[in-house]
């Protein structure tokens, strides 16, 4: 083994021990980064080798870095964000909860399916996960709680349901992989658009199943009124805020009226005005929301700052052949590679937060599954899909924290943990949907650029 590919297994395990040494993310991948360039160029100056890291080659992570910042396609993520944020303060969620609670509550398992139906809506429109989650918790786990729910079970649908903004656009997820990949922020919308579906509809069908199987762990509610078209008219007026936005963000963009970054901004106007004309707009509610974007905004362009000098030095040591020749050496063919890199993803999901995976491991992997000449957008799903059990498997699931930071102490994290287990069964259940009918991907951009 070279030299180089040494230093490229050291730099990768490097990474891997520091993160669990809790070190900044941002910071640890840049220092990293300086640390494995330097010993590169000792080597050349020293062990009469040249592995090829100079200090121009490093400058170019100087024109990286300028290149990222330019580009127009990330303006979308500080508006999203900021969208998010602000519909969370609008308070149109609680309006959702308290009319969807009265149609659906008088089925068995009903509140349940009402808080998967709202975390639809709300992926679609924020795709905030911490806010969902929170937002989800907050609204609908005393409820369930309060008419004998099963604990596991009111855990496990908030938390499933809270990570679909992950995945259904507009997402902050596909607006990176999208740039790191050069690819199109619609396509990959489009494309997100009937995975997320079937993932919320596959938590429906399961809740409504294990409801009818076991009902004790999902009791019929109490003095529920009776279904009438006030009822009806209450839900679609509640709903119709959150499908103004839909319309107004992702309708732009299909139907190719605006791009995604001005259709981002759009996006923020219109959750704005829906909380001006809640009532919940003043300069308090402005200023948490701008500091909050500002902050979340700063924290992944760090990130991002950090992983392209990572990346830069990685390729420079040839780590991204060496990542293509042991893909490619274990023979599996186009399919069996695969299923083990979605497996490999699987896996990291349990230690890495999805930045980090998106950042280091799809641009390593992306050649190899081009070159069995699979589509990528599809694959750029397929990975998404994957990656959203991240936020569920333990110990580095985001949304266990975000729910336990707002349950009752009666939901201890055994309750959580085991919630979330058939949901994450569930979701790959899904990928592997996606994965045996690429059309689910697929369709919908075909049907856009065919008109």
């Amino acid at each position: 083994m070279e030299i180089n590919e040494i230093l490229a297994i050291l730099m990768f395990l490097s990474f891997i021990f520091l993160l669990f040494a809790g070190f900044p993310v941002a910071w640890m991948l840049g220092g990293i980064a300086i640390i494995f360039a330097s010993i590169a160029m000792l080597c050349d100056a020293y062990l009469d080798t040249f592995i090829g890291i100079d200090w121009p080659y490093v400058s170019l992570a100087i024109d990286d870095l300028w290149n990222t910042m330019q580009n127009w396609v990330l303006v979308a993520l500080p508006m999203f964000i900021f969208m998010g944020l602000m519909l969370d303060r609008s308070g149109i969620a609680e309006q959702m909860m308290q009319s969807f609670t009265q149609l659906f509550g008088r089925v068995r398992g009903g509140l349940a399916v009402t808080v998967t139906i709202i975390g639809i809506l709300l992926a679609a429109s924020t795709g905030i996960i911490g806010a969902s989650v929170v937002l989800l918790a907050l609204l609908g786990l005393p409820i369930m709680l309060r008419n004998g729910y099963q604990k596991e079970l009111a855990v496990g649908t908030i938390c499933s349901a809270g990570t679909l903004g992950i995945l259904i656009p507009p997402s902050i997820m596909l607006v990176i992989m999208a740039d790191r990949l050069a690819r199109s922020v619609g396509d990959l919308f489009m494309g997100a658009v009937f995975p997320g579906l079937l993932l919320g509809s596959l938590y429906i069908g399961y809740i409504l199943i294990i409801s009818l199987l076991r009902p004790k762990v999902a009791p019929l509610p109490k003095d529920m009124p009776t279904l009438s078209a006030r009822v009806v008219l209450g839900v679609l007026w509640s709903a119709s805020p959150p499908a103004l936005l839909i319309l107004g963000v992702l309708g732009s963009i299909f139907f190719g009226i605006a791009t995604p970054t001005e259709a981002s901004g759009l996006g923020a106007f219109i959750a704005t005005m829906l909380a001006l004309v809640k009532g919940r707009l003043n300069l308090r509610v402005m200023h948490e929301v701008v500091c909050q974007t500002t902050t979340t905004t700063a924290f992944i362009f760090g990130i991002l700052v950090g992983a392209s000098a990572f990346a830069l030095v990685l390729r420079g040591l040839g780590g991204d052949e060496l990542i293509e020749a042991t893909l490619l050496g274990l023979d599996l063919g186009p399919h069996g590679t695969m299923m083990f890199i979605l497996f490999i993803v699987f896996l990291l999901g349990f230690v890495l937060d999805w930045i980090q995976i998106i950042l280091i491991i799809l641009t390593l992997v992306a050649p190899v599954v081009s070159s069995f000449g699979f589509d990528l957008n599809w694959f750029m799903i397929l990975f998404a899909v994957c990656l959203q059990t991240s936020f569920l498997t333990p110990p580095v699931g985001f949304a266990l924290f975000y729910l336990k930071g707002v349950a009752p102490p009666e939901i201890t994290v055994r309750h959580i943990y085991k919630g979330v287990i058939p949901f994450i069964c569930i979701q790959l259940f899904g990928l592997a949907i996606v994965y045996m009918f690429p059309a689910i991907v697929t369709w919908l951009p075909k049907q856009a650029y065919s008109q």
